[in-house]
């Protein structure tokens, strides 16, 4: 019987070039708070935690969380990974329960939540290679021949850099577009028609065929997304993502149901029962939970389940391939955000530094081979020097 000998985690802060910040890059939770200086601090993370769960034979399993990773890393050490060595591996459902049952009083949210996913999909990863097969398979398999993906990035900016960001996207491959909104509540009226400005000059570029997302990353409020719903209708978004504070599950409902843009959201619930309450009020249209924050690949089975009977479609937050493979096996996961390899900005592109293996997107698809157990991923030296690495 394999048996789960060690838990190693590392906190990879980048020290690299990044790209500098700049104004109404992407409205946020703090704009509320009228804070002067770098708004958008809240909003990026340069730092990650990688998970590695090490079987008897030593074959090793790699998971990862990107929120609070030093901190998520105390509670891994302190707290999870006691409950998780000796245990065996293919025993992933007792392991998850006893992890959160254990914890319940304090981690059933946040930071107790990302550790647990960070296990959970270090364990599928290992499973995977003990049995040579890749995740998806052990998920039920392949239900579409390529993943479908969206272009994610189109933060606000100046409108001629957005075009021609959405240009080289078109000439890329890609069906599907996301961009960001840079202005809120507190820029008034003239906020909102910069806003409409940058949704109307995408547009152009990718007409109406294509699908068009846009995010507001909770940085407005109910008053004002009802106020903006109407002004968004003639650009026929496919949702409208995160207007409001991701606790607000009734202002989602309401904005859902006026019935103008489809709103997503779940990016920011930690939780099976969280995600079933968004569904059971009608307070999304598409469900964004992230994998590495809702309890892993195990919880995301039982999430997909409970959407696939409400006919809400499910679309994880961000890409990496532990939501890729979990799309892949799950007719209800239309198709996966992608964020394009750039240069270190918010800090999702830390992944493409840290790890290699990821899929990458061509004409618009992404494929996941099948010969490639586990994730199909490896954690690099390519970048070391980039990185203060704390064990």
């Amino acid at each position: 019987m394999t048996k789960i000998k060690s838990i190693r985690t590392r906190v990879w802060n980048w020290t690299g070039p990044t790209v500098p910040p700049q104004g109404n890059f992407c409205t946020n939770a703090s704009d509320a708070l009228g804070m002067k200086g770098d708004a958008m601090e809240s909003f990026r993370f340069h730092q990650w935690l990688t998970c590695e769960v090490e079987a008897d034979d030593g074959t090793i399993g790699i998971g990862n969380a990107a929120l609070a990773p030093s901190v998520v890393k105390k509670a891994i050490d302190d707290w999870y990974a006691p409950l998780v060595i000796g245990e065996d591996p293919f025993d992933y459902a007792y392991i998850w329960e006893k992890m959160y049952r254990r914890t319940h009083a304090w981690g059933r949210r946040g930071v107790g939540m990302t550790a647990m996913s960070a296990i959970d999909i270090a364990i599928w990863d290992l499973m995977g290679k003990l049995v040579d097969k890749p995740v998806f398979k052990l998920l039920g398999g392949r239900t579409k021949e390529e993943i479908p993906v969206y272009y994610s990035k189109l933060y606000a900016g100046p409108i001629d850099v957005m075009q021609a960001e959405a240009e080289e996207a078109m000439k890329a491959g890609y069906q599907a577009f996301k961009m960001r909104f840079g202005w809120g509540p507190k820029d008034g009226m003239a906020g909102m028609r910069e806003n409409l400005k940058r949704i109307e000059c995408v547009r152009e570029v990718i007409g109406y065929d294509k699908d068009l997302m846009a995010d507001a990353y909770m940085g407005w409020n109910l008053d004002y997304t009802k106020r903006m719903l109407p002004k968004l209708a003639p650009y026929e978004l496919r949702w409208l993502e995160e207007p409001v504070i991701g606790d607000d599950t009734s202002g989602y409902a309401e904005l859902n149901a006026m019935n103008i843009v489809p709103i997503s959201g779940g990016e920011h619930e930690f939780s099976v029962i969280g995600c079933k309450n968004l569904l059971q009020t009608n307070a999304v249209s598409v469900l964004q939970y992230d994998t590495n924050r809702v309890g892993g690949i195990t919880a995301a089975q039982k999430i997909n389940a409970i959407a696939e009977a409400y006919q809400v479609p499910v679309i994880p937050h961000a890409g990496q391939m532990h939501n890729y493979h979990v799309t892949m096996a799950n007719t209800n996961c239309p198709m996966s955000e992608y964020f394009p390899v750039f240069d270190v900005e918010v800090g999702n592109e830390l992944f493409y530094y840290i790890f290699e293996g990821d899929a990458e997107a061509q004409g618009g698809f992404l494929q996941l081979d099948e010969e490639k157990p586990g994730l199909g991923i490896t954690i690099t030296d390519k970048y070391l020097e980039h990185f203060e690495i704390t064990e």
